[in-house]
Protein backbone atom coordinates (compact mmCIF):
# COMPACT_ATOMS: atom_id res chain seq x y z
CA UNK A 1 0.00 0.00 0.00
CA UNK A 2 1.37 3.40 -1.01
CA UNK A 3 1.89 5.81 1.88
CA UNK A 4 0.95 9.46 1.50
CA UNK A 5 3.28 12.28 2.48
CA UNK A 6 1.94 15.83 2.47
CA UNK A 7 4.34 18.80 2.55
CA UNK A 8 3.01 22.32 2.87
CA UNK A 9 5.75 24.91 2.24
CA UNK A 10 3.20 27.71 2.55
CA UNK A 11 2.87 27.10 6.29
CA UNK A 12 6.28 28.17 7.52
CA UNK A 13 7.07 27.71 11.20
CA UNK A 14 10.10 28.17 13.45
CA UNK A 15 13.69 28.47 12.24
CA UNK A 16 15.81 25.36 12.81
CA UNK A 17 18.83 26.71 14.67
CA UNK A 18 22.07 25.36 13.18
CA UNK A 19 23.14 24.64 16.78
CA UNK A 20 20.61 21.77 16.89
CA UNK A 21 23.34 19.93 14.96
CA UNK A 22 25.87 20.55 17.75
CA UNK A 23 28.34 18.09 19.26
CA UNK A 24 29.95 17.32 22.60
CA UNK A 25 33.60 16.61 23.48
CA UNK A 26 34.49 15.56 27.02
CA UNK A 27 37.77 14.59 28.62
CA UNK A 28 36.61 10.99 28.46
CA UNK A 29 38.37 7.99 26.96
CA UNK A 30 39.89 8.80 23.57
CA UNK A 31 37.61 11.66 22.60
CA UNK A 32 40.05 14.51 23.22
CA UNK A 33 43.39 12.71 23.34
CA UNK A 34 44.00 10.58 20.23
CA UNK A 35 40.61 11.50 18.78
CA UNK A 36 40.92 15.27 18.43
CA UNK A 37 44.30 16.15 19.87
CA UNK A 38 47.55 14.29 19.18
CA UNK A 39 50.09 16.99 20.09
CA UNK A 40 52.38 19.04 17.89
CA UNK A 41 55.06 16.34 17.76
CA UNK A 42 52.80 13.54 16.56
CA UNK A 43 53.48 11.71 13.28
CA UNK A 44 49.74 11.99 12.62
CA UNK A 45 49.20 15.11 10.45
CA UNK A 46 48.08 17.98 12.67
CA UNK A 47 47.90 21.72 12.99
CA UNK A 48 48.91 22.94 16.44
CA UNK A 49 48.38 19.41 17.74
CA UNK A 50 44.85 19.00 16.38
CA UNK A 51 44.24 16.15 13.91
CA UNK A 52 43.89 17.43 10.37
CA UNK A 53 41.83 14.48 9.08
CA UNK A 54 39.24 14.80 11.86
CA UNK A 55 38.96 18.57 11.41
CA UNK A 56 38.42 18.25 7.67
CA UNK A 57 35.74 15.58 8.13
CA UNK A 58 33.91 17.69 10.71
CA UNK A 59 34.05 20.78 8.51
CA UNK A 60 32.53 18.77 5.66
CA UNK A 61 29.75 17.76 8.04
CA UNK A 62 29.26 21.48 8.85
CA UNK A 63 29.62 21.26 12.64
CA UNK A 64 28.02 24.42 14.11
CA UNK A 65 28.94 24.30 17.82
CA UNK A 66 31.05 22.18 20.17
CA UNK A 67 30.55 21.65 23.90
CA UNK A 68 33.56 21.18 26.26
CA UNK A 69 35.08 20.08 28.75
CA UNK A 70 32.17 17.93 30.02
CA UNK A 71 29.96 16.32 31.18
CA UNK A 72 30.75 15.09 34.64
CA UNK A 73 34.37 16.06 34.01
CA UNK A 74 33.33 19.74 33.91
CA UNK A 75 32.46 19.79 37.60
CA UNK A 76 35.91 18.60 38.64
CA UNK A 77 37.77 20.66 36.04
CA UNK A 78 39.77 23.66 37.21
CA UNK A 79 40.58 25.70 34.16
CA UNK A 80 43.82 27.25 35.43
CA UNK A 81 45.36 23.76 35.45
CA UNK A 82 45.06 23.77 31.64
CA UNK A 83 46.84 27.03 30.70
CA UNK A 84 50.46 28.10 30.45
CA UNK A 85 53.51 26.04 29.44
CA UNK A 86 52.47 22.41 29.11
CA UNK A 87 55.39 21.13 31.12
CA UNK A 88 54.12 23.17 34.07
CA UNK A 89 50.48 22.10 33.89
CA UNK A 90 49.14 20.06 36.77
CA UNK A 91 48.43 16.38 36.33
CA UNK A 92 45.38 14.73 37.87
CA UNK A 93 43.49 11.46 37.92
CA UNK A 94 40.31 11.46 35.86
CA UNK A 95 38.19 9.92 38.60
CA UNK A 96 35.01 9.90 36.52
CA UNK A 97 36.35 8.23 33.42
CA UNK A 98 38.78 5.33 33.55
CA UNK A 99 41.04 6.45 36.39
CA UNK A 100 43.69 7.56 33.89
CA UNK A 101 46.10 10.48 34.19
CA UNK A 102 44.83 13.77 32.78
CA UNK A 103 47.87 15.91 31.98
CA UNK A 104 45.86 18.99 31.00
CA UNK A 105 47.78 19.39 27.74
CA UNK A 106 44.46 20.16 26.09
CA UNK A 107 43.01 23.22 27.83
CA UNK A 108 41.34 26.53 27.10
CA UNK A 109 43.73 27.72 24.38
CA UNK A 110 43.67 24.35 22.64
CA UNK A 111 39.87 24.15 22.71
CA UNK A 112 39.46 27.62 21.29
CA UNK A 113 42.05 26.75 18.61
CA UNK A 114 39.99 23.66 17.76
CA UNK A 115 36.83 25.76 17.40
CA UNK A 116 38.74 28.19 15.20
CA UNK A 117 39.94 25.40 12.93
CA UNK A 118 36.43 23.94 12.75
CA UNK A 119 34.83 27.33 12.19
CA UNK A 120 32.26 26.50 14.86
CA UNK A 121 30.87 28.23 17.93
CA UNK A 122 32.20 27.47 21.42
CA UNK A 123 30.00 26.11 24.22
CA UNK A 124 31.99 25.98 27.46
CA UNK A 125 30.69 24.26 30.59
CA UNK A 126 31.73 25.80 33.92
CA UNK A 127 32.37 24.11 37.26
CA UNK A 128 29.64 24.56 39.87
CA UNK A 129 30.02 21.19 41.60
CA UNK A 130 33.54 21.64 42.96
CA UNK A 131 34.45 25.12 41.74
CA UNK A 132 33.91 28.62 43.09
CA UNK A 133 32.12 31.70 41.84
CA UNK A 134 35.48 33.43 41.57
CA UNK A 135 36.94 30.61 39.48
CA UNK A 136 34.06 30.69 37.00
CA UNK A 137 34.01 34.48 36.88
CA UNK A 138 37.73 34.62 36.17
CA UNK A 139 37.42 32.03 33.40
CA UNK A 140 34.83 34.16 31.60
CA UNK A 141 37.06 37.20 32.12
CA UNK A 142 40.12 35.34 30.80
CA UNK A 143 38.19 34.24 27.73
CA UNK A 144 36.23 37.33 26.78
CA UNK A 145 37.56 40.55 28.40
CA UNK A 146 39.70 42.99 26.39
CA UNK A 147 40.25 45.63 29.09
CA UNK A 148 42.82 45.96 31.85
CA UNK A 149 42.57 43.14 34.39
CA UNK A 150 44.65 40.39 35.97
CA UNK A 151 42.99 37.73 33.80
CA UNK A 152 43.61 39.73 30.63
CA UNK A 153 47.26 40.05 31.55
CA UNK A 154 47.44 36.32 32.31
CA UNK A 155 45.94 35.51 28.92
CA UNK A 156 48.50 37.74 27.21
CA UNK A 157 51.32 36.06 29.12
CA UNK A 158 50.05 32.78 27.70
CA UNK A 159 50.25 34.05 24.13
CA UNK A 160 46.75 35.34 23.38
CA UNK A 161 46.34 39.11 23.11
CA UNK A 162 42.78 39.43 21.88
CA UNK A 163 39.83 37.85 23.70
CA UNK A 164 37.91 34.99 22.12
CA UNK A 165 34.24 34.84 21.25
CA UNK A 166 32.36 32.43 23.51
CA UNK A 167 28.75 32.04 22.43
CA UNK A 168 27.39 29.62 25.04
CA UNK A 169 28.30 29.05 28.68
CA UNK A 170 26.91 26.24 30.82
CA UNK A 171 26.62 27.03 34.52
CA UNK A 172 27.24 23.55 35.89
CA UNK A 173 26.39 20.11 34.56
CA UNK A 174 24.09 17.38 35.89
CA UNK A 175 23.96 19.10 39.27
CA UNK A 176 21.20 16.68 40.23
CA UNK A 177 23.88 13.96 40.11
CA UNK A 178 27.64 14.02 39.46
CA UNK A 179 27.62 17.82 39.61
CA UNK A 180 26.77 17.98 43.33
CA UNK A 181 23.57 15.97 44.02
CA UNK A 182 21.57 19.16 44.55
CA UNK A 183 17.85 19.79 44.77
CA UNK A 184 16.40 21.87 41.91
CA UNK A 185 15.67 24.86 44.14
CA UNK A 186 19.16 24.83 45.65
CA UNK A 187 20.76 24.54 42.24
CA UNK A 188 18.59 27.34 40.83
CA UNK A 189 19.82 29.71 43.52
CA UNK A 190 23.40 28.60 42.92
CA UNK A 191 22.85 29.27 39.22
CA UNK A 192 21.63 32.77 40.02
CA UNK A 193 24.76 33.46 42.08
CA UNK A 194 27.28 31.98 39.64
CA UNK A 195 25.63 33.39 36.52
CA UNK A 196 25.63 36.89 37.98
CA UNK A 197 29.42 36.90 37.87
CA UNK A 198 29.64 35.46 34.36
CA UNK A 199 29.68 38.95 32.99
CA UNK A 200 28.99 40.17 29.48
CA UNK A 201 32.19 42.09 28.79
CA UNK A 202 31.14 42.85 25.21
CA UNK A 203 27.64 44.30 24.87
CA UNK A 204 27.57 43.12 21.26
CA UNK A 205 28.47 39.53 22.18
CA UNK A 206 26.51 38.45 25.22
CA UNK A 207 26.92 35.02 26.75
CA UNK A 208 24.02 32.66 26.24
CA UNK A 209 23.87 31.14 29.73
CA UNK A 210 22.59 27.59 30.09
CA UNK A 211 21.27 26.25 33.38
CA UNK A 212 21.41 22.59 34.35
CA UNK A 213 18.10 21.05 33.40
CA UNK A 214 16.53 17.65 34.01
CA UNK A 215 17.68 14.10 33.62
CA UNK A 216 15.28 12.46 31.16
CA UNK A 217 11.75 12.52 32.65
CA UNK A 218 12.54 14.32 35.92
CA UNK A 219 9.75 16.85 35.46
CA UNK A 220 9.99 18.04 39.07
CA UNK A 221 13.50 19.34 38.34
CA UNK A 222 12.24 21.46 35.44
CA UNK A 223 9.40 22.75 37.59
CA UNK A 224 11.72 23.67 40.47
CA UNK A 225 14.33 25.43 38.37
CA UNK A 226 11.86 27.33 36.17
CA UNK A 227 9.75 28.39 39.15
CA UNK A 228 12.81 29.71 40.97
CA UNK A 229 14.59 31.39 38.07
CA UNK A 230 12.03 32.59 35.58
CA UNK A 231 10.54 35.34 37.80
CA UNK A 232 14.06 36.84 37.87
CA UNK A 233 14.03 37.40 34.11
CA UNK A 234 15.83 40.65 33.38
CA UNK A 235 17.44 40.86 36.81
CA UNK A 236 21.07 41.38 35.91
CA UNK A 237 23.51 38.60 35.15
CA UNK A 238 21.37 35.86 36.67
CA UNK A 239 19.06 35.81 33.68
CA UNK A 240 18.21 32.38 32.28
CA UNK A 241 18.77 31.87 28.54
CA UNK A 242 18.65 28.10 28.21
CA UNK A 243 17.75 24.99 30.19
CA UNK A 244 19.53 21.72 29.41
CA UNK A 245 18.00 18.26 28.99
CA UNK A 246 19.93 14.97 29.03
CA UNK A 247 18.49 11.77 27.61
CA UNK A 248 20.25 8.64 26.41
CA UNK A 249 18.76 5.79 24.41
CA UNK A 250 19.66 2.65 26.39
CA UNK A 251 18.02 -0.60 25.20
CA UNK A 252 19.14 -2.73 28.18
CA UNK A 253 16.92 -3.11 31.20
CA UNK A 254 19.81 -2.61 33.63
CA UNK A 255 22.45 0.13 33.66
CA UNK A 256 25.20 -2.48 33.97
CA UNK A 257 23.81 -4.38 30.98
CA UNK A 258 22.88 -1.81 28.36
CA UNK A 259 23.09 -4.17 25.41
CA UNK A 260 25.61 -4.66 22.62
CA UNK A 261 26.27 -1.99 20.00
CA UNK A 262 26.52 -4.57 17.21
CA UNK A 263 24.86 -7.81 18.34
CA UNK A 264 21.11 -7.47 18.77
CA UNK A 265 17.96 -9.16 17.54
CA UNK A 266 14.91 -7.66 15.90
CA UNK A 267 13.13 -7.13 19.23
CA UNK A 268 16.04 -5.13 20.64
CA UNK A 269 16.30 -3.15 17.40
CA UNK A 270 12.70 -1.96 17.71
CA UNK A 271 13.05 -1.39 21.45
CA UNK A 272 16.00 0.91 20.76
CA UNK A 273 14.02 2.95 18.24
CA UNK A 274 11.03 3.09 20.59
CA UNK A 275 13.23 4.49 23.34
CA UNK A 276 14.76 7.01 20.94
CA UNK A 277 11.30 8.23 19.96
CA UNK A 278 10.60 9.00 23.63
CA UNK A 279 12.47 12.25 22.95
CA UNK A 280 9.19 13.56 21.50
CA UNK A 281 7.37 13.02 24.80
CA UNK A 282 10.23 14.47 26.87
CA UNK A 283 10.45 17.68 24.85
CA UNK A 284 6.68 18.10 24.85
CA UNK A 285 6.22 17.56 28.59
CA UNK A 286 9.23 19.60 29.69
CA UNK A 287 8.13 22.23 27.20
CA UNK A 288 4.66 22.35 28.77
CA UNK A 289 6.23 23.10 32.16
CA UNK A 290 8.48 25.76 30.66
CA UNK A 291 5.46 27.31 28.94
CA UNK A 292 3.87 28.01 32.33
CA UNK A 293 6.75 30.32 33.24
CA UNK A 294 7.94 31.30 29.78
CA UNK A 295 4.99 31.36 27.35
CA UNK A 296 6.96 33.55 24.92
CA UNK A 297 9.60 30.79 24.68
CA UNK A 298 12.50 33.10 25.41
CA UNK A 299 14.29 30.27 27.25
CA UNK A 300 15.69 27.64 24.92
CA UNK A 301 15.58 23.94 25.65
CA UNK A 302 19.18 22.76 25.17
CA UNK A 303 19.44 18.99 24.66
CA UNK A 304 23.18 19.00 25.23
CA UNK A 305 23.57 15.26 25.84
CA UNK A 306 21.72 12.69 23.75
CA UNK A 307 22.38 9.56 21.76
CA UNK A 308 22.71 5.79 22.17
CA UNK A 309 24.55 4.24 25.09
CA UNK A 310 25.53 0.57 24.98
CA UNK A 311 28.01 -1.67 26.74
CA UNK A 312 31.59 -0.84 25.74
CA UNK A 313 33.28 -2.83 23.00
CA UNK A 314 34.78 -6.04 24.40
CA UNK A 315 38.40 -5.63 25.46
CA UNK A 316 38.26 -1.84 25.88
CA UNK A 317 38.50 0.19 29.08
CA UNK A 318 35.00 0.26 30.66
CA UNK A 319 35.56 3.89 31.63
CA UNK A 320 36.27 4.95 28.05
CA UNK A 321 32.72 4.32 26.74
CA UNK A 322 33.96 3.23 23.31
CA UNK A 323 31.23 1.65 21.19
CA UNK A 324 30.64 0.81 17.54
CA UNK A 325 28.00 2.54 15.45
CA UNK A 326 25.52 0.75 13.14
CA UNK A 327 22.60 1.60 10.89
CA UNK A 328 20.47 1.30 14.03
CA UNK A 329 22.34 4.31 15.40
CA UNK A 330 21.89 6.19 12.13
CA UNK A 331 18.13 5.75 12.43
CA UNK A 332 18.22 6.92 16.06
CA UNK A 333 20.04 10.05 14.87
CA UNK A 334 17.64 10.68 12.00
CA UNK A 335 14.43 10.40 14.01
CA UNK A 336 15.90 12.46 16.86
CA UNK A 337 16.92 15.26 14.51
CA UNK A 338 13.44 15.15 12.94
CA UNK A 339 11.96 15.60 16.42
CA UNK A 340 14.26 18.53 17.13
CA UNK A 341 13.20 20.13 13.84
CA UNK A 342 9.54 19.84 14.77
CA UNK A 343 10.18 21.41 18.18
CA UNK A 344 12.57 24.08 16.97
CA UNK A 345 10.34 26.76 18.49
CA UNK A 346 11.66 25.57 21.88
CA UNK A 347 14.76 23.44 21.14
CA UNK A 348 17.54 25.89 20.34
CA UNK A 349 20.61 23.69 20.60
CA UNK A 350 21.45 20.00 20.91
CA UNK A 351 24.77 18.19 21.33
CA UNK A 352 25.06 14.51 20.51
CA UNK A 353 27.37 12.53 22.81
CA UNK A 354 30.12 12.37 21.80
CA UNK A 355 32.19 13.65 18.91
CA UNK A 356 34.97 11.04 18.54
CA UNK A 357 35.52 7.54 20.00
CA UNK A 358 32.88 7.88 22.76
CA UNK A 359 29.23 6.71 22.75
CA UNK A 360 27.37 7.60 19.52
CA UNK A 361 30.42 9.14 17.85
CA UNK A 362 30.43 10.44 14.30
CA UNK A 363 34.12 9.54 13.95
CA UNK A 364 36.25 6.67 15.25
CA UNK A 365 40.07 6.69 15.25
CA UNK A 366 42.77 4.10 15.76
CA UNK A 367 46.25 5.55 15.58
CA UNK A 368 46.56 7.28 12.22
CA UNK A 369 43.39 5.61 10.91
CA UNK A 370 40.00 7.32 10.87
CA UNK A 371 36.57 5.98 10.02
CA UNK A 372 33.26 7.80 9.52
CA UNK A 373 30.28 6.17 11.20
CA UNK A 374 26.72 5.83 9.85
CA UNK A 375 25.72 8.61 12.27
CA UNK A 376 28.25 10.91 10.60
CA UNK A 377 26.49 10.51 7.27
CA UNK A 378 23.11 11.42 8.78
CA UNK A 379 24.52 14.71 10.07
CA UNK A 380 26.16 15.42 6.72
CA UNK A 381 23.06 14.52 4.69
CA UNK A 382 20.80 16.67 6.90
CA UNK A 383 22.99 19.78 6.95
CA UNK A 384 20.62 21.65 4.61
CA UNK A 385 18.17 21.94 7.50
CA UNK A 386 20.61 24.16 9.42
CA UNK A 387 19.13 27.65 9.52
CA UNK A 388 16.18 26.66 7.34
CA UNK A 389 12.55 27.16 8.33
CA UNK A 390 10.39 24.27 9.46
CA UNK A 391 7.38 23.65 7.22
CA UNK A 392 4.29 21.53 7.75
CA UNK A 393 4.57 17.87 6.83
CA UNK A 394 2.41 14.83 7.50
CA UNK A 395 3.30 11.19 6.89
CA UNK A 396 0.80 8.36 6.69
CA UNK A 397 2.27 5.56 8.86
CA UNK A 398 1.53 2.19 10.41
CA UNK A 399 2.85 0.60 13.58
CA UNK A 400 5.53 -2.07 13.17
CA UNK A 401 7.71 -4.03 15.58
CA UNK A 402 7.85 -7.12 17.76
CA UNK A 403 7.04 -8.09 21.31
CA UNK A 404 5.05 -4.99 22.13
CA UNK A 405 7.86 -2.68 21.01
CA UNK A 406 6.20 -0.91 18.12
CA UNK A 407 7.20 2.23 16.25
CA UNK A 408 5.88 4.11 13.21
CA UNK A 409 7.25 2.55 10.04
CA UNK A 410 8.16 5.94 8.54
CA UNK A 411 9.40 9.20 10.04
CA UNK A 412 9.94 12.60 8.39
CA UNK A 413 10.56 16.31 8.64
CA UNK A 414 10.77 19.12 6.10
CA UNK A 415 12.18 22.62 5.95
CA UNK A 416 12.60 25.41 3.43
CA UNK A 417 15.62 27.60 2.77
CA UNK A 418 15.50 31.28 1.95
CA UNK A 419 15.82 30.61 -1.79
CA UNK A 420 12.80 28.28 -1.72
CA UNK A 421 14.78 25.03 -1.70
CA UNK A 422 12.93 22.33 0.25
CA UNK A 423 14.80 19.83 2.44
CA UNK A 424 12.90 16.58 3.00
CA UNK A 425 14.19 13.83 5.30
CA UNK A 426 12.45 10.45 5.38
CA UNK A 427 13.47 7.42 7.45
CA UNK A 428 12.21 3.86 7.07
CA UNK A 429 12.38 2.21 10.49
CA UNK A 430 11.35 -1.22 9.27
CA UNK A 431 14.10 -3.82 9.45
CA UNK A 432 12.84 -5.77 6.44
CA UNK A 433 10.12 -3.96 4.45
CA UNK A 434 10.37 -1.28 1.79
CA UNK A 435 7.55 1.18 1.14
CA UNK A 436 6.13 3.16 -1.73
CA UNK A 437 5.62 6.81 -0.82
CA UNK A 438 3.64 9.33 -2.83
CA UNK A 439 4.49 12.85 -1.69
CA UNK A 440 2.42 15.89 -2.48
CA UNK A 441 4.03 19.31 -2.16
CA UNK A 442 1.15 21.73 -1.78
CA UNK A 443 0.82 24.45 -4.44
CA UNK A 444 4.41 23.94 -5.57
CA UNK A 445 5.87 22.88 -8.88
CA UNK A 446 9.03 20.80 -8.60
CA UNK A 447 11.87 21.96 -10.83
CA UNK A 448 14.78 19.76 -9.81
CA UNK A 449 15.40 16.98 -7.28
CA UNK A 450 18.62 15.65 -5.83
CA UNK A 451 18.66 12.82 -3.32
CA UNK A 452 20.99 10.78 -1.14
CA UNK A 453 20.39 7.52 0.67
CA UNK A 454 21.98 5.77 3.64
CA UNK A 455 20.96 2.13 3.91
CA UNK A 456 22.08 -1.30 5.02
CA UNK A 457 21.36 -4.10 7.44
CA UNK A 458 20.33 -2.96 10.90
CA UNK A 459 23.63 -4.17 12.38
CA UNK A 460 25.93 -3.04 9.56
CA UNK A 461 28.84 -0.77 10.49
CA UNK A 462 32.17 0.54 9.26
CA UNK A 463 35.54 -0.77 10.43
CA UNK A 464 39.10 0.43 9.98
CA UNK A 465 39.65 -2.41 7.53
CA UNK A 466 36.35 -1.83 5.72
CA UNK A 467 35.61 1.87 6.26
CA UNK A 468 32.95 2.33 3.55
CA UNK A 469 30.48 -0.49 4.10
CA UNK A 470 27.91 2.12 5.08
CA UNK A 471 28.05 5.51 3.43
CA UNK A 472 25.72 8.02 1.80
CA UNK A 473 25.15 7.41 -1.89
CA UNK A 474 23.20 9.00 -4.70
CA UNK A 475 19.56 7.89 -4.79
CA UNK A 476 17.49 7.76 -7.94
CA UNK A 477 14.58 5.45 -7.19
CA UNK A 478 12.02 8.22 -7.50
CA UNK A 479 10.00 10.08 -10.09
CA UNK A 480 8.79 13.63 -10.18
CA UNK A 481 5.02 13.80 -10.56
CA UNK A 482 2.73 16.70 -11.25
CA UNK A 483 2.15 17.12 -7.52
CA UNK A 484 5.42 16.09 -5.92
CA UNK A 485 7.71 13.05 -5.73
CA UNK A 486 6.87 9.35 -5.79
CA UNK A 487 9.60 7.10 -4.41
CA UNK A 488 10.45 3.73 -2.92
CA UNK A 489 12.33 3.75 0.37
CA UNK A 490 14.18 0.53 1.24
CA UNK A 491 14.10 -1.15 4.63
CA UNK A 492 16.36 0.37 7.29
CA UNK A 493 17.25 3.45 5.31
CA UNK A 494 17.27 7.23 5.35
CA UNK A 495 16.63 9.33 2.26
CA UNK A 496 17.39 13.03 2.00
CA UNK A 497 15.76 15.03 -0.81
CA UNK A 498 16.80 18.51 -1.91
CA UNK A 499 13.97 19.97 -3.96
CA UNK A 500 14.31 23.04 -6.15
CA UNK A 501 10.95 24.65 -6.93
CA UNK A 502 9.71 26.91 -9.73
Amino acid sequence: MTKKLIINPINKKSVINPEIYGHFSEHLGRCIYEGLYVGENSDIPNINGIRTDVVEALKAMKIPVLRWPGGCFADEYHWKDGIGPKENRKKMINTHWGGVVEDNSFGTHEFMELCNQLGCKAYINGNVGSGTVQEMSEWVEYLTFSGLSPMTELRKENGRTEPWTVDYFGVGNENWGCGGNMTPEHYANEYRRYATYCRNYDSNQKLYKVACGPNADDYSWTEGVMKTLKPLDGHGGGRLNGLSLHYYTVPGKEWDHKGSATQFDKAEYYLTLKKALKMEELISRHGDIMNQYDPEKTVGLIVDEWGTWYDVEPGTNPGFLYQQNTMRDALVASVTLNIFHKHSDRVKMANIAQLVNVLQAVILTEGEKMVLTPTYYVFKMFQGHQGAQLIDSFMETEEIGTGGNTVPNLHESASIQEDGTINLSVSNLSSDTSYEVDSIIVETEVKEVKAEILSGATDAYNTFDRPEQIKAECYDNYEVTGKGIRFTIPACSIVQFTVKTK
